[in-house]
């Protein structure tokens, strides 16, 4: 349980107050009926959170950040997920602004960081390839140097946030080195260029948050180039221990545990009596609060010192692995109500199929959005690799 002191309960009920009164309710609305964001909405969001000062989280106050210590990020964050608030879309804001603010030219701070506060750009994170995903280190997409500039070849695979992305941040070979580790710079290109295509993935519940990217002798200025050639592998391990601890969302597998109780309340058992009185339902819920317990102490721990990559990866493990324990008990408890693959782009989606529970529908969908996680932001396997290699360096 954290434990407050007097000015963070203020904070607290300052940022509760803000959802209340000052944050679009079409968002809210749509997000507690279960229906898909567009990118207005998110930008509709993201505009209020920023006319508050609220939108820069991670950056310093001097970059139009917010300058929060960690709790207060921690308390923001969860009562963003209580409120039922659109999450910060996190490839502009959480994972390449602060890289910028760190490492980027005086420029690149000028021009790229306003436009990503005022939502007037949007960026997708050019990592994984179609030979180099977990094992990042592999990559192949190149970045030959030209003169003033570099010309940019591959493919970019499993790219979230393309459909609406300006910007694309890639990680790029520059030269060849004993270590595959060196030689990477960290590139970025607007994905207008001539020679960029953009190939959308069709998602097993019917959208495109994902592509394939294909570069072809794209031609961009080296002033694109974040910080020293050949040393991106640095910022990109500053970014992916950000990423990592960016899948916490305690708020929100609070907020969905307790909907989960809520809505056993209003189905029957077998025999007689509620599916919230069930055995069995509530020994499997309290083990999952149990274990999220237990992930909020270490990550409150681990907020208020500095964080290894080893602790970041256990983090990861713990925080996949419940959040799919969480959706795996809500489609248990949806029974046929999960069947349905409806299209929650539209307002009226719940009508399609009345004779189900609207919580059935977007449970599957999200059971199945988070097997990802198990791969996403480094796969598990590679999560455990960290952690194996930190603790035989300790072990020396």
């Amino acid at each position: 349980m954290l434990k407050l002191t007097p000015e963070e309960v203020a904070f607290q009920e300052e940022v509760r107050a803000f959802f209340a009164r000052d944050y679009p309710a079409h968002v809210i609305a749509k997000n507690k009926a279960g229906q898909r964001l567009t990118k207005q909405d998110h930008i509709d969001a993201q505009r209020a959170l920023n006319a508050r000062g609220w939108l820069g989280v991670g950056w310093p106050r001097d970059v139009g950040g917010t300058g929060w210590t960690p709790i207060e990020r921690y308390i923001f964050d969860e009562e963003l997920e209580f409120a039922h608030a659109a999450g910060i879309i996190p490839m502009a804001v959480i994972y390449i602004g602060p890289i910028i603010a760190a490492f980027g030219s005086e420029q690149q701070k000028t021009e790229w960081l306003p436009a990503i506060l005022e939502s007037r750009s949007f960026w997708a994170q050019g990592y994984s390839e179609p030979e180099a995903g977990s094992d990042l280190a592999s990559l192949r997409f190149s970045a030959v140097r030209d003169g003033d500039d570099y010309i940019l070849n591959g493919t970019k695979i499993w790219t979230s946030g393309a459909h609406w992305a300006d910007w694309i941040f890639c990680l790029a070979r520059t030269s060849r080195e004993e270590r595959k580790q060196q030689g990477i710079s960290l590139i970025c290109a607007p994905l207008g260029l001539p020679g960029i295509r953009v190939h959308p993935i069709r998602l097993i519940d019917g959208s495109d948050e994902l592509a394939r990217i294909e570069f072809d002798n794209v031609r961009v200025p080296i002033t694109n180039r974040i910080g020293d050639e050949g040393q991106a592998w640095h910022y990109a391990n500053v970014l992916l221990k950000t990423e990592r601890l960016s899948y916490a969302h305690i708020g929100s597998k609070k907020r969905d545990l307790a909907a989960l109780l809520d809505q056993a309340a209003k189905l029957p058992a077998r025999g007689s009596g509620t599916m919230d009185r069930d055995p069995a339902f509530r020994f499997a819920h309290a083990r999952i609060e149990a274990r999220l317990a237990a992930i909020e102490a270490s990550i409150l721990r681990a907020l208020r010192g500095e964080i290894s990559m080893a602790t970041a990866a256990a983090l990861k493990i713990a925080c996949t692995e419940c959040a799919q324990a969480i959706t795996g008990l809500a489609i248990d408890l949806a029974g046929r109500s999960r069947l349905p693959m409806l299209d929650r782009s539209v307002a009226d989606w719940a009508d399609a199929a009345p004779a189900v529970a609207p919580f059935g529908p977007v449970a599957l969908q999200s059971y199945l959005f988070e097997r990802a996680q198990t791969i996403y932001g480094g796969s598990t396997e590679v999560q455990k690799n960290i952690i194996w290699r930190a603790l035989a360096g300790m072990a020396r």
